[in-house]
């Protein structure tokens, strides 16, 4: 079916229309995008972009992320126009309540949307973790006999994405892996929300992509032949990633705002009339589709319904010619329980003294045998982090089927593009660094957890007790930090066999993401407490570790490298005290109120916590009459023995506090 120039033209001005009227009707949004980019619209879903509209996650579409999620009425127009479920009424309900079409496209809400990208960047990062995804998949899954995969993505941006840090490092990181299934459109309209685009940047966006390993193109956006030409021409080349320049007028089609800062948001609403009469949009029919468009699209749906039963076919033909294969890429959604997983695990030796993070070294080789779409990344740390998977290699461009992903030293983008991994549903992301540098990937926890991603962390050196490397790499208030980001777990054990639960805990887990907080000092092996009470306390996020063998008089809680201090505490204080492990402070709030009060009873208030941390969000679980030993203060530079001891961090500590109640 050859692509209809003319009539993808008279499209682009409808498209215009849609933004305008629901930009208008809620007197709210961005204008700029969709009017400025809607020709590139008009070439990727008139023809260039391999979709399926009547199954949104065929696997081999192409994947179409909108990287300036501001624009998200060019992706509502687009979607709503190439027969995917987004009726009209969708779009006339833009940033409406329990709308399909909020402010920034989301994941899960609305169908087409690939991700939630929302602050500017993030959308270039997750679509490098696509291509990722789509480079490991093909490699893993594509036969001589039969090619599985062989899709692109493709993301727009703007000149806010490409002045984000989280996208230059993405950038970088995708040239060094050659990642030619990458098309990354530039909008290039030489604004910014504020200004003009020249008072925040001279850059050479040419020169600087050829120096970084891309192929580049430029067009003229508004030419929807050139824009489809370039696309073509992207799919088409290999061994480096491609962008296209796209330069454009922001907020084509409203002469007052056109080509300045004013025509980025709804400042151009007011002078829509004018404008659609000027694209020849009937004056009494406001979200106006013609008929001919309408009829070009469903032709264009139809096409792309003979393209996914072909694809289909292939599929029946792979999966019974390669059964092996076929079970693994179905296994891709199954669900294994964290009690599966444990049964994999060995029981450490009782003798044993590891930290947390060695602990979690031995843990890991066993799951990732039973878990062969789990894959791992570390940002420059894999000697430190210990989270390579030994059984395997380095993934690259000469090994794509490689499991380990060596990010360097780019924690944010390695974050989001986790992201972009855990949104293609195929592999099972998990990315280590230092716990204090959650603060660079922070943004892409932040939007791992709203779009419920099942992205684990692996995140070491979790306390002062790093030591001589001083308070500029001591976390101590990082974990109290991320425990408030809705629906983000964080664990962190207080030995290798709570380890083994947290890491079962947090591979099991399907409805979002979880960190866990490994120690970079030795701890004891707790062999007070049972292995499978550890293991499987883990899983509820607070368990009795110590129970009481009089009548109870104190509560003694405690998370991590701290948990054996109070259970050497419980020891001095006498027969009537219980210690309550509380790894997982978010696992543990979604228990039962039955559950919490078995393990925190209310009649008992003489209560102490210990962390080695900052100590507000204990507060929760001690009451106005409990006591937390903490640390509300920057580290030191000293042995970390030393620093827990000078900081108060210590047995006597506990074993005081308790007796001043």
């Amino acid at each position: 079916m050859a692509l209809n120039f003319s009539l993808l033209a008279v499209a682009a001005d409808q498209a215009r229309g849609l933004a305008m009227d629901a930009v208008h009707k809620c007197n709210s949004g961005h204008l700029g995008l969709p009017l400025g980019a809607a020709e590139v619209g008009a070439a990727l879903f008139g023809g260039a972009l391999s979709h399926c509209p009547s199954a949104p996650r065929w696997l081999n579409r192409d994947r179409f992320v909108l990287s300036a999620g501001h624009g998200s009425m060019f992706i509502y127009s687009w979607l709503h126009l190439s027969g995917y479920d987004l009726p009209l009424d969708e779009v006339k309900a833009f940033r409406q309540l329990h709308s399909k079409t909020p402010g920034h496209p989301e994941f899960h809400e609305t169908p087409g949307v690939e991700c939630t990208t929302g602050p500017l960047g993030q959308g270039i990062a997750n679509a490098v973790g696509f291509a990722v995804s789509g480079k490991m998949a093909a490699a893993h899954f594509n036969t001589p006999e039969h090619t599985l995969f062989d899709s692109h993505i493709i993301a727009l941006a703007g000149d806010g994405c490409m002045q984000e840090g989280v996208a230059l490092e993405a950038i970088s990181f995708a040239a060094h892996q050659k990642l030619d299934n990458l098309i990354l459109i530039f909008d290039s309209n030489d604004v910014t929300l504020d200004a003009m685009a020249n008072k925040s940047q001279d850059d050479d966006f040419v020169k600087r992509f050829k120096a970084l390993g891309w192929n580049v193109q430029l067009v003229n956006g508004h030419d929807i032949e050139a824009v489809a030409r370039a696309i073509a021409k992207a799919k088409k080349a290999a061994g480096a990633p491609n962008l296209i320049i796209s330069k454009t007028t922001i907020a084509k089609g409203i002469p007052e705002v056109a080509g300045t800062a004013k025509g980025h948001g709804e400042g151009g609403a007011k002078f829509i009339d004018a404008a659609r009469a000027s694209l020849g949009l009937p004056a009494d029919q406001h979200f106006y589709v013609s008929p001919e468009v309408r009829e070009l699209f469903a032709a264009l749906k139809k096409k792309s319904e003979r393209t996914y039963k072909k694809w289909k076919k292939t599929y029946t033909a792979w999966a019974a010619a390669n059964p092996g294969k076929a079970a693994l890429l179905e296994s891709r959604s199954a669900v294994v329980t964290a009690e599966e997983l444990l049964t994999t695990i060995p029981a450490f030796a009782a003798d044993v003294k590891l930290a947390s993070r060695a602990a979690g070294q031995q843990v890991l080789q066993p799951l990732a045998a039973k878990l062969p779409l789990l894959i791992g990344g570390s940002a420059d740390l894999y000697g430190s982090t210990l989270n390579y998977i030994a059984s395997d290699k380095d993934f690259e461009p000469a090994n794509l089927t490689g499991r380990n992903i060596r990010f360097g030293i780019r924690e944010h983008a390695m974050a989001s593009i986790a992201n972009g991994l855990a949104y293609d549903g195929i592999f099972k992301p998990s990315v280590a660094t230092f716990l204090v540098f959650a603060d660079y990937s922070r943004p892409a926890m932040r939007l791992a957890a709203l779009a419920k991603l099942p992205v684990t962390y692996i995140y070491t050196h979790d306390s002062v007790g790093v030591g001589e490397d001083g308070p500029t790499h001591q976390p101590v208030e990082t974990i109290s930090g991320l425990r408030v980001i809705p629906g983000l777990d964080v664990i962190r054990p207080g030995d290798p066999e709570e380890t083994a639960g947290a890491f079962a805990a947090a591979l099991s887990r399907t409805d979002g993401p979880t960190l866990l907080a490994l120690s970079r000092q030795a701890m004891p092996i707790l062999n007070e407490i049972p292995v499978e009470t550890r293991r499987s306390g883990v899983q509820y996020g607070g368990y009795v570790a110590i129970r009481e063998t009089a009548e109870l008089t104190h509560i003694l809680l405690a998370t991590g490298s701290e948990l054996s201090l109070a259970v050497a505490a419980a020891k001095i204080l006498g027969a009537g005290v219980r210690v309550v492990s509380l790894p997982s402070f978010e696992r543990f709030k979604r228990q039962s109120v039955g559950y919490r009060e078995s393990v925190i009873p209310i009649a008992c208030r003489k209560r102490v916590a210990i962390e080695a941390g900052v100590t507000g969000l204990w507060y929760q679980f001690v009451g106005l009459d409990g006591k937390v030993i903490g640390i509300d203060r920057f580290g030191i530079s000293a042995p970390g023995g030393t620093v827990m001891k000078e900081l108060g961090i210590t047995t006597d500590a506990v074993v005081a506090a308790a007796q001043s109640l």
